[in-house]
């Protein structure tokens, strides 16, 4: 079924309109026993379950994006899929912006964790050809990813995965001598310790479980390399930006996504003090939660005619 556009989602989002959940059930069968009734009198998913998101998110990429191998650890997060695809169509339309409204077939991609689902780099090459580089400090999370990778043709020459050894880094380490990348993307761990990692997991388990106990609350689990960062949010991308200088001239966009509007400012001050020649600011929207990316490069316009002359021709 089509039905009512979820108008929020950037406007190539494949989920842009109502799931198609009969489609959806042939797919994955498992998730029939998770579908239900809506208040509007809508057939819609029980997301209060974890199995349920899981095998939705399956049985999208299998319908959307015809990816017919997709299994990770439950420990591992279980990404919501048409957030991540806007958070790609947006740098898309960065990049076009860049080459004169024209998309370039040779775009490489580095994604700053790409955790054991590797759902960016899935979406990148499904939706434009992007190769991409994926980076993880978890070496489980990279066996896995690869894992994916290797089970689906489509990915199979498009995505490398390196492992990060320090944890402490997030570019250095990972990006080569040879590298020239068009677009870096990160999606921070949101917490600064594993204590206020467990207190939001409580409040999200009390809001939509009651008394559940957090084991029943999976989908919004997550190992500690994915949820925490010493700083939390912004001390990850304060750490990006200034290992960034470093890779001013081998990297046109460093970009990543801010969950928290009051770390807006600080960011800001960072980019500021390391002299960057441009900041992009890109508000999305999914269901209630508003977040936005933020984008920065230290290339002038000269450097930029090069760049599109060298790697986008």
């Amino acid at each position: 079924m089509s039905g009512k556009e979820k108008k929020k989602l950037h406007k190539r989002n494949r989920n842009l309109h109502r799931y198609n959940l009969e489609a959806l059930q042939v797919l994955v069968p498992e998730l029939k026993e998770y579908c239900t009734i809506n208040k509007a009198g809508n057939p819609s998913i029980n997301f209060s379950h974890p199995l349920a998101v899981r095998y939705l998110n399956k049985a999208i990429l299998r319908h959307y994006y015809e990816i017919a191998y997709w299994e990770f650890p439950e420990e591992n997060l279980c990404p919501a899929i048409p957030g991540r695809a806007d958070y790609i169509h947006y740098m898309a339309d960065l990049l076009t912006q860049e080459n004169h409204g024209k998309l370039s077939k040779n775009i490489t991609c580095l994604d700053i964790g790409i955790g054991a689902s590797a759902i960016y780099p899935i979406i990148g090459v499904v939706e434009y050809d992007w190769n991409f580089i994926g980076s993880d400090i978890d070496p489980a999370a990279i066996e896995n990813a690869k894992k994916i990778v290797s089970s689906n043709a489509i990915l199979k020459t498009k995505i490398s995965c390196r492992l990060q050894t320090n944890p402490k880094e997030l570019l250095n380490g990972i990006i080569k001598e040879s590298d020239h990348i068009d677009l870096c993307i990160s999606n921070p761990p949101f917490h600064a310790s594993l204590k206020d990692a467990e207190k939001a997991t409580q409040r999200k388990n009390r809001n939509l479980h009651g008394n559940r106990t957090l084991a029943q609350s999976k989908n919004f689990s997550g190992n500690l390399n994915e949820l925490v960062f010493e700083g939390g949010e912004l001390g990850f991308i304060k750490q990006l930006i200034y290992e960034s200088q470093k890779y001013s001239k081998r990297i046109f966009w460093f970009t990543s996504l801010v969950s928290k509007e009051e770390n807006l400012f600080k960011i800001y001050q960072a980019l500021e003090k390391q002299k960057v020649n441009q900041i992009e600011t890109i508000e999305m929207a999914t269901g209630n939660k508003i977040s936005r990316i933020v984008a920065w490069t230290y290339l002038n316009e000269t450097d930029r005619k090069n760049w599109r002359t060298n790697h986008w021709m």
